[in-house]
């Protein structure tokens, strides 16, 4: 829009001002290019701008699309399991991506006197967690589980996960959760302690 017909809405006690023209209460409308004294004109800075960042993890591509790996489809703007058209084109999708860099998006941390009691128990909800998530999400998978000494660290394709298992133990077993979110390497780690 030129910026001499950019539409501006003010409030001035029961006068409203809408494109320069000032309405008064009794219905007359006058054309006002000046601004009432003691008021200025409010420029709007809350745009958000998005900055196109590449992230190797989130390829471009074309529909329809199956995974070489793990046979995932990717049709309609979304990877989901089921079986590929004819002609589909063949590529790696980010979640086999991810597994063969050992390059994780999430890391759940579990540790406590609680988690040390019930290790078994704990780890049979995170798998059956994850279990119930990949089959609507084939991009939402765990990578590794990792046991040393009294705590368990659990990598995931996704930071949705993450976020997930971590809040399917807090409704389980309550205990601690902490997250933490690096916005710069799209990486979530959480922490959950009992």
């Amino acid at each position: 829009m030129p910026e001499d017909r950019r539409p501006s809405v003010s409030v001035v006690g029961s006068t409203i001002c809408r494109n320069n023209r000032i309405k008064k209460k009794k219905g007359a409308v006058m054309n006002s290019n000046r601004m009432l004294p003691g008021f200025r004109r409010i420029e709007r800075h809350d745009k958000l701008f998005q900055e196109q960042a590449h992230d190797a993890y989130k390829p471009q591509l074309a529909e329809p699309t199956v995974c070489l790996q793990c046979k995932a489809v990717f049709e309609h703007g979304r990877w989901h399991w089921g079986k590929a058209r004819a002609g589909a084109r063949k590529a790696i999708c980010p979640a086999c991506h991810r597994i063969h860099d050992h390059f994780p998006a999430g890391y759940v941390m579990l540790g406590g006197a609680f988690f040390k009691a019930h290790r078994n128990e704990v780890l049979s909800l995170v798998h059956n967690h994850e279990t119930r998530e990949r089959t609507e999400h084939p991009l939402q998978r765990i990578m590794a589980v990792e046991e040393e000494g009294d705590e368990a660290l659990i990598t995931t394709t996704d930071i949705r996960l993450a976020r997930n298992i971590g809040e399917a133990l807090l409704r389980a077993y309550q205990g601690e959760l902490e997250y933490h979110y690096n916005p710069s390497e799209d990486l979530l780690r959480v922490n959950w302690t009992h």
